[in-house]
């Protein structure tokens, strides 16, 4: 039997609705620029040629309802509300007509963002991670498996609040869940725990201490989250 020098991390593992078992993460995939109006918004295009993508890590990951303490480092932290899909099966190098085989569920989660070094580290054309990989930086709501829930044209939203920030409809992806499974499967063996972030729609924004956030997509469990305190 193993012996380690100190006790691992528990894994990473998110509720499933109605059931209870839950659902390990691997890795979490995030999808950059998937809709115009947020790449506009930021001052970016679209690469209509392939989608791109960053990481965040399993100490990211946070179930809704949590309070996020307000992170070191920042004094700009943003919201971005998103689409999620649950890989249960493993897949490399599938065409899009077999990336669905792939899915075993759908959620709702939030990228947290410090916005002032993303944008720092896009000034010196240098890696986005600590703008986006940081403890609590990917909120998600309860997994909805997918014999439940067909993505097509359903609502996502984000209130702050109670106020409206982001409102758009998952149809509006560039990139179809279909086609980043596919493409994600050309560089990783995808398999069951990996999470896909699919993008966010515009009206990114920040946040601070004391704030609720509470968003959806029409047919998904809910994803909210507190931001207290820095620490």
């Amino acid at each position: 039997m193993s012996e380690y020098l100190f006790p691992p991390a528990p894994p990473a593992a998110l509720p499933v609705s109605g059931q209870e078992a839950r659902f390990p993460v691997h890795r979490v995939f995030c999808v950059g620029r998937n809709y115009a109006a947020h790449a506009a918004e930021m001052g970016a295009e679209v690469d209509r040629d392939a989608p791109f993508y960053f990481l965040k890590s399993a100490h990211a990951v946070r179930q809704s309802g949590a309070t996020l303490p307000y992170p070191p480092g920042t004094r700009d932290l943003h919201h971005e509300i998103e689409l999620v899909v649950a890989i249960g099966a493993p897949a490399f190098r599938l065409a899009p007509a077999q990336a669905m085989d792939a899915v075993w569920g759908y959620g709702v989660g939030l990228d947290m963002t410090r916005r002032d070094l993303q944008a720092r580290a896009k000034d010196k054309r240098q890696p986005w991670d600590l703008g986006k990989d940081f403890e609590g930086a990917a909120v998600f709501s309860a997994l909805t498996p997918a014999r439940d829930f067909t993505p097509a044209a359903q609502p996502i939203h984000l209130r702050v609040n109670g106020a409206m920030r982001q409102q758009a409809g998952i149809a509006e992806m560039v990139w179809s869940i279909p086609d980043l499974i596919a493409d994600l499967s050309r560089y990783y063996h995808l398999g069951p725990g990996d999470l896909v972030m699919t993008g966010t729609p515009a009206g990114v924004g920040p946040v601070q201490p004391g704030d609720r956030l509470a968003g959806g997509v029409e047919g998904l469990e809910p994803v909210e989250l507190t931001i207290g305190p820095a620490q």
